[in-house]
């Protein structure tokens, strides 16, 4: 696949935009066919960073649905970001936590900031065989707040933890929860909402961006807008207790009258600490419209299976996940459940068909091949921070999407994933992974020795080959790249397999050997650089 196959891998734009032919017919009915390692891998593959030969290996004896139970577990909170800067103003030891210390000033803020985006790198890294992490970006990606806006790093920290404690839960529950999180109110101005003073921005949004929508039958009104926000004033955050509070002279005692759209339903006005309560009246009004489900499974639909979604699509995965999705009472793990055991989502033609965005790149290089990091906390960080970097220059940055509606990748039409891959940043990835490979990527590299000796018979030439592509590639090759890549590469021009097979039994049995040992990580360390190279390592 030459790189001008690569960028035009999907459909026409206007066989895109036409509906007279739909890419797949599959649907929402249970999967019934083959389970073997290629389903697993493609299952790992969109559903956390990466596939490691470690999770493959774990899970390869179970059957599909015991896979899926495994993989919609939720974690339990990770241990906070730590002090990896040096000197606090306000106390904070290096090595200690500064998630509930005084505020910094706009320095200190900064490099704890850092700190954050840093420490989420390295649990994306250190992910178990979990769905959670992903689900934690996802939300990011839905709920967006940006750390530059809201520049209080124990606020961001605590909406990163919001985003974890619901991210597996119940979303009409998640909705409620961002509402008042603290991160969010400063970053959407929900803390300046005030009675005869009511701030827009963040019920504007709650409409447009994070339950109804904008699709064709999604039809709330400027007025519900207006609504919703005199619902929402009152709300303050607290700097010293971290956390949201309500100030009951602040909030909208009137009445608050909502669209057809929404029923025609009203809101009666509250007085005092019951005011608060009706943010719940809210979201009981805007979680009966059924356009609340339908685009959260789009949404979800682009994220984990593909981002076309035709007529076909619509009509025979969206409206029936949807209609789960709602009669669960918005349950997260029971929508994902019936999505990612559907035929749907094994359909061959959804296989290999989305473009990795820059963290599942990065981060996924990184666990696919188990590099390992720095152990000390300081040195660890500052890797973390090097591969976040590197995640923001390819149009990624943790933290900080470029708008309140996300990365575009996920959502503009028509090019979605194709934005992620241009002049500028596909280089970036192939000299990321050119270093991690050979010399190294800001003192990061890659051990191929390690990475084969995972593989199930590294010293035959074609298991060693084969074993490698259905790890990195979610495409197959032809046999002619295949054996390009055994005898060009692994066997160096030799005639037989056996050259190759001494050579990785004289490693094993003799690592000392210090000749042998070179000429083997020499040609693994050109296997895997040519195989990243290529355009089939930007597909998952």
């Amino acid at each position: 696949m030459d790189r001008r196959q690569f960028l035009t891998l999907s459909p026409s734009r206007a066989a895109r935009n036409s509906n007279a032919v739909a890419r797949t017919a599959t649907g929402l009915t249970p999967y019934t066919g083959s389970w073997g390692t290629q389903q697993l891998i493609h299952l790992l593959k969109r559903t956390t960073f990466g596939a490691s030969p470690e999770n493959i290996k774990a899970l390869k004896g179970m059957g599909m649905q015991q896979v899926v139970d495994t993989l919609l577990t939720a974690q339990a909170d990770p241990l906070p970001p730590v002090n990896n800067y040096g000197a606090d103003s306000t106390g904070v030891a290096p090595g200690a936590t500064w998630v509930r210390a005084a505020m910094g000033d706009d320095v200190l803020e900064r490099q704890r900031i850092a700190s954050y985006k840093a420490w989420w790198v390295g649990q994306m890294i250190s992910q178990q065989a979990s769905i959670h992490e992903k689900m934690v970006l996802f939300w990011h990606n839905h709920f967006v707040t940006e750390t530059s806006t809201v520049h209080d790093s124990r606020f961001i920290y605590q909406y990163n933890l919001t985003l974890r404690h619901y991210a597996l839960g119940n979303f009409k529950a998640l909705t409620k929860a961002i509402t008042l999180d603290p991160a969010m109110l400063v970053y959407l101005n929900g803390y300046l909402n005030s009675k005869g003073a009511a701030d827009e921005n963040y019920a504007r949004e709650l409409h447009e961006l994070f339950t109804v929508g904008k699709g064709p039958d999604s039809h709330y009104t400027e007025d519900d807008v207006r609504a919703t926000a005199r619902v929402l004033t009152g709300f303050r955050v607290d700097r010293s207790a971290i956390v949201s509070t309500f100030n009951t002279t602040q909030h909208d005692i009137t009445n608050k009258q909502f669209s057809g759209f929404y029923g025609n339903k009203v809101i009666s006005g509250k007085t005092g600490p019951d005011g608060a309560t009706e943010v719940d009246d809210l979201l009981t009004i805007i979680f009966a419209q059924p356009e609340v489900a339908k685009f959260i499974c789009r949404k979800l639909y682009r994220f984990f299976v593909y981002y076309d979604i035709d007529q076909a699509t619509e009509d025979n995965v969206i409206l029936p996940l949807a209609e789960i999705f709602r009669s669960s009472g918005y349950d997260i793990k029971v929508t994902l459940n019936a999505l990612f055991t559907s035929e749907h989502f094994f359909d061959p033609l959804n296989m290999a068909c989305l473009i990795k965005s820059p963290v599942d790149f990065c981060i996924g290089l990184c666990r696919e091949f188990g590099i390992v990091f720095p152990s000390d906390y300081t040195t660890q960080y500052a890797r973390w921070t090097d591969l976040h970097n590197i995640m923001a220059l390819m149009l990624q940055n943790l933290g900080d999407p470029p708008l309140v509606a996300g990365w575009e990748a996920y959502y503009q039409e028509p090019a979605f994933h194709e934005l992620w891959i241009n002049t500028a940043t596909l280089p970036k990835r192939n000299q990321l992974s050119d270093g991690m490979i050979t010399t190294g990527y800001k003192n990061v590299k890659i051990d191929p020795l390690a990475f084969a000796d995972k593989l199930s018979n590294p010293g035959d030439p074609v298991a060693l080959v084969n074993d490698s592509l259905d790890i990195l590639y979610r495409v197959g090759v032809s046999d002619n790249v295949k054996t390009f890549l055994k005898d060009k590469i692994l066997l160096a021009g030799q005639s037989t397999n056996a050259y190759w097979t001494s050579a990785w039994n004289n490693y094993k049995s003799n690592p000392g050997d210090a000749a042998n040992t070179k000429e083997v990580t020499n040609h693994l360390q050109a296997l895997y650089k040519y195989i990243m190279n290529l355009s089939e390592y930007q597909l998952s």
